[in-house]
């Protein structure tokens, strides 16, 4: 029975064959949806983008701007101790 034997070989080679196909269709598949994600993170990210240009600054609650305000600023002065110390460190 050759006939059977070339038969069932054939049956085999169209199968793998077959089963090649289908790969190589989930691969396509799965780049498609990867490139759709793709796209889909850039459009949110544009959106992001121009909510934030178009998004007014942000503005002091009244009471935080009073106070900034009424505070005087501060002067900060470096303590005697540690001026000295930097004097004589740059002297030796």
């Amino acid at each position: 029975m050759p006939n059977l034997a070339n038969f069932k070989e054939l049956e085999l080679e169209l199968r793998l064959e077959l089963e090649l196909e289908l790969e190589l269709e989930l691969e396509l598949e799965l780049e498609l949806e990867l490139e759709l994600e793709l796209e889909l993170e850039l459009e949110l990210e544009l959106e992001l983008e121009l909510e934030l240009e178009l998004e007014p600054e942000l503005e002091l609650e009244p009471e935080l701007e009073l106070r900034l305000e009424l505070e005087p600023e501060l002067e900060l002065e470096p303590e005697p101790e540690l001026e000295l110390r930097l004097e004589l460190e740059l002297d030796t």
